[in-house]
């Protein structure tokens, strides 16, 4: 997958079939979009294109207005999507002046005369152009004025629900991964860099990486214990996590704590990947360190099980 961070960046001379959106979470709704991109593609000889953009449009549209998180940061949807078969990633720095882009001139200037699209999908809610006044009806219209094909996927469920990025940040929030891990193509995971903790965890027996997130936009579950996986040096590792602000410690500041099973060695620094597997209980404040220890050891053994670990 070749990637460009502008249209402008993008070869003139190549004949495309593209699709458009922000793509937070790469779920399986959009898996759908693309290998259907992918599969007009082969068929019709043309190159497939996803254009996407940073920062996300309502974070530039709604200054004011910053409470949206995101599924995935820029370099873990670029990760997600290299291994769809997409062929290119315009990753488009997205601005006020672009976002007064009204929808004809966004489909004939940027679409048809810069990228050369001959051919576009779009998922069954696709908005586009300035205020999002571009509808499908719309494009239907330019496709006929302009010379291209298009296609609507529909949308895509699981049983009667149907899948949406939206619905997959309240799942997280919630702390409910098996909702928002049947939806994703992948378990929601966070990538942090490991930093130095306070070491009460080596105290009492269960030590732990301190997980620092870098991106601010960066969804965070509900506060509480997790059952994880983790790949450290290339190995795969199952531990528990704590997200909170560890109220049974009198540092009350808000962190994300992993132990993993079986694990020697020294990560700091190292940048790991974690995944969500199971909420396994809320936070709480315990009367001691020893109470807090013998909690631990419960929740190891929930987290064991919940990965056929014992029995």
């Amino acid at each position: 997958m070749k990637i460009y961070h502008s249209i402008e960046d993008f070869p003139s001379n190549i004949n495309t079939i593209v699709t458009i959106g922000t793509f937070d979470g790469v779920h399986k709704g959009h898996k759908t979009i693309i290998s259907r991109l992918n599969e007009i593609a082969k068929q019709q000889r043309l190159e497939s294109v996803l254009l996407t953009f940073d920062p996300h449009p309502r974070h530039v549209i709604y200054p004011d207005d910053q409470e949206l998180r995101l599924i995935h940061t820029v370099k873990e949807k670029t990760e997600a999507l290299h291994k769809t078969g997409l062929h290119n990633l315009i990753l488009h720095t997205f601005t006020k002046d672009f976002s007064r882009t009204t929808s004809v001139n966004f489909i004939r200037d940027i679409l048809v005369d810069r990228l050369n699209m001959k051919y576009m999908v779009v998922g069954f809610d696709h908005h586009f152009g300035k205020n999002r006044e571009g509808t499908f009806d719309n494009l239907l219209e330019l496709s006929y004025l302009y010379g291209f094909k298009i296609e609507r996927i529909q949308p895509q469920n699981i049983g009667t629900v149907t899948i949406s990025s939206t619905k997959i940040r309240n799942a997280i929030l919630d702390g409910d991964f098996k909702k928002a891990n049947s939806y994703l193509s992948s378990n929601f995971s966070i990538t942090a860099r490991v930093i130095q903790g306070n070491k009460v965890g080596n105290k009492i027996g269960f030590p732990t990486a301190n997980m620092h997130v870098e991106s601010q936009w960066k969804i965070i579950p509900k506060k509480g214990v997790y059952a994880v996986k983790a790949c450290v040096n290339n190995q795969d590792y199952f531990g528990m996590l704590n997200l909170g602000n560890r109220p049974t410690i009198p540092d009350d500041s808000f962190v994300i704590e992993v132990h993993l099973f079986d694990f020697l060695g020294v990560i700091y620094n190292k940048e790991l990947k974690i995944e969500f597997v199971q909420r396994v209980r809320d936070e709480k404040k315990f009367p001691d360190l020893e109470a807090l220890k013998s909690q631990l050891k419960i929740d190891e053994i929930n987290c064991r099980r919940i990965f056929n670990l014992i029995r």
